[in-house]
C-alpha cells in the first residue's frame, strides 16, 4: 500500500505519466500535425486553401466531438459500478491498455497514405482512454488527505507535477525526434533512429513516444495505490451501480449548489478544452507557425501552467478554490478575446507594419496566460468537486463530473467545427469559447464554497 507521502506521490505520477496526451498529442504536435497533413491533402484535391484549413480544423473539431459524446454517456455509468465494489483500479488498467494502443497507432498516419477516419479513430480510442483513467484516479484525491484545505495543496501540486511532465516530454520531443526546416532537431542533431522528415516520420513518433511514457511513468502510481473495497463488494455490481446512480441523478435537485457547480464546470472545462485543442491549429493556420514554433510555444504555456498550478494550490489552500476558479475564468475570457483579435498583421483591429512581431509576441503571451490560468482552474476545479460531491460517493462523483465536462465536450469542437464552416475562417471559428466561459463563469453565482450535500 505505502505510506500517505508514497501514496500522495504515486497519485501525483498519473498526472505526469499522462499530461503528454494532451501536450503532445491534442494541442503542440499531433493536432497541429494533422491538420497540416490533411489541409494539403485537401488542397491537392483541388480545394482552396483557406478552405482547406478551415475544414481540417472543422475535421478535427468533429473527431472529437464523437469521442466527447462516448465518454459523456459512459462516464458516470462506470463512476457509479466502481464505487458500488469499491474497485477503481481494475478500470484504470483497462483504460491505460487504450491510452497505450491509441496514441501509439498515431504512428500509421503518414502523408503518402493519410486516412483522416483512421487518425481520428486511434486517437479518440487514446482519448478515451486518458479521460476514463483520469475520472477513476482523481476519485482517490479525498482518501490523500482528511482536510480539504490540504487536498487543495496536493491538486495543485499534482497538477504543476504533471504540467512538468508535459513541460519534459516536450522539450525531448523537439529536441531528439521533431526535425526543424533544416533537417535537424532543435539540439542540432538528426532525428533519432533515423526518422525521415519527409514520410512525417519525425512527427509521427510523437504517439510511440508518448505510449512508451506513459507504460514507464504509470509504475509509481501501480505501486503505491490500492483500493480499499468495503468487505462484501462485488468485482462489478453493474445493477446495483446503475441504481445508484439513478438515485443520485434523482437526488441532484436536493442539491442546487452541486447541480449549478455541474453546469457551471460543464462550461468552462469545455472552453478550456476548445482552447487547448485548437490553439496549436489555430498558429499553425492563422499566424503560419511552424510545427517547432508550435512547441517551443507549447513549453512556454506548459512551463507557465506548472508554476501557476503550485502557486494556485497554495491559494487554494488559505482562500479555497472558488476564488481561483473566477479569476481564472475572466484571464481566460480575456485572452481569448485577444486571440480572436490576432492576425499576422493586425491586433484587436488596429493594422500593424508589414512583418511586425506583435502579432506573435502576443500569441506567445497568450500560450502563457492560458497555460497559468487553465491549469490552476483544473486544478481548483477538481479540488472544488471534493467539496460539492457525497464523501461516499466519490468516483460517482466524479463521473458525473466527467458527463457535466463531456455532456457538452462536443459543443466547444462543434461550435468551432460549424462557425469555421460557415465563415471559412480560422480566426472566427474561434469565437464561441468567450461566450462558453461567460455562462460558466455566471453560473458560479449559485455555487456554494462549502457545497450543500447532506446525506
Amino acid at each position: 500500500m505505502g505510506t500517505v507521502k508514497q501514496r500522495i506521490w504515486g497519485w501525483y505520477f498519473f498526472d505526469w505519466a499522462s499530461q503528454p496526451y494532451n501536450t503532445l498529442l491534442l494541442t503542440f504536435i499531433f493536432g497541429p500535425y494533422f491538420a497540416q497533413t490533411a489541409t494539403t491533402a485537401l488542397i491537392e484535391n483541388g480545394m482552396e486553401p483557406g478552405a482547406a484549413k478551415a475544414q481540417a480544423q472543422a475535421y478535427w473539431g468533429y473527431g472529437l466531438t464523437v469521442a466527447g459524446v462516448l465518454i459523456a454517456v459512459l462516464a458516470p455509468i462506470l463512476g457509479a459500478v466502481a464505487d458500488s465494489s469499491g474497485r477503481r483500479l481494475p478500470w484504470i488498467w483497462l483504460f491505460s491498455a487504450l491510452y497505450v494502443v491509441g496514441s501509439a497507432g498515431l504512428w500509421w498516419t503518414a502523408p503518402q497514405s493519410f486516412s483522416v477516419p483512421l487518425a481520428l479513430l486511434f486517437f479518440g480510442i487514446g482519448l478515451i482512454g486518458m479521460e476514463f483513467a483520469t475520472i477513476f484516479t482523481n476519485s482517490y484525491l479525498p482518501e490523500l488527505h482528511p482536510d480539504p484545505a490540504e487536498r487543495g495543496r496536493i491538486s495543485g501540486s499534482g497538477w504543476a507535477f504533471g504540467y512538468a511532465g508535459g513541460v519534459l516530454a516536450l522539450i525531448v520531443m523537439i529536441a531528439l525526434f521533431q526535425a526543424t526546416p533544416s533537417g535537424v532537431t532543435m539540439a542540432g542533431l538528426p532525428p533519432l533512429f533515423g526518422l525521415d522528415p519527409e514520410t512525417g516520420a519525425d512527427t509521427r513518433i510523437v504517439g510511440p513516444f508518448t505510449a512508451v511514457w506513459y507504460v514507464i511513468f504509470m509504475i509509481p502510481f501501480f505501486l503505491y495505490i490500492r483500493d480499499q473495497p468495503a468487505p462484501a463488494a462485488a468485482r462489478y455490481r453493474v445493477g446495483q451501480g446503475l441504481r445508484d446512480l439513478v438515485r443520485t441523478l434523482r437526488r441532484l435537485p436536493r442539491h442546487p449548489s452541486l447541480m449549478a457547480y455541474l453546469g457551471s464546470s460543464m462550461f468552462y472545462r469545455d472552453a478550456l478544452n476548445g482552447m487547448y485543442t485548437f490553439g496549436g491549429i489555430y498558429a499553425l493556420g492563422v499566424l503560419e507557425w511552424s510545427i517547432i514554433d508550435i512547441g517551443i510555444f507549447g513549453i512556454l504555456a506548459a512551463i507557465s501552467g506548472a508554476v501557476f498550478c503550485w502557486v494556485g494550490g497554495r491559494v487554494d489552500r488559505r482562500v479555497g478554490p472558488m476564488p481561483v476558479i473566477v479569476f481564472c475564468c475572466v484571464v481566460l475570457i480575456l485572452t481569448g478575446c485577444l486571440i480572436i483579435s490576432l492576425t499576422p498583421v493586425s491586433v484587436l483591429g488596429i493594422a500593424l507594419p508589414e512583418g511586425s512581431p506583435l502579432p506573435d509576441i502576443l500569441f506567445y503571451v497568450a500560450g502563457a496566460l492560458i497555460g497559468a490560468a487553465g491549469g490552476a482552474l483544473q486544478a481548483s476545479s477538481r479540488n472544488m468537486l471534493t467539496r460539492q460531491g457525497n464523501p461516499e460517493r466519490m468516483t460517482e462523483a466524479f463521473g458525473l463530473y466527467a458527463l457535466s465536462g463531456k455532456a457538452t465536450s462536443f459543443l466547444a469542437p462543434a461550435l468551432i467545427a460549424v462557425t469555421s464552416d460557415l465563415t471559412g475562417s480560422q480566426r472566427l471559428g474561434i469565437a464561441p469559447i468567450v461566450g462558453l466561459f461567460i455562462i460558466g463563469l455566471l453560473l458560479l453565482a449559485w455555487v456554494k464554497p462549502q457545497g450543500d450535500f447532506e446525506e
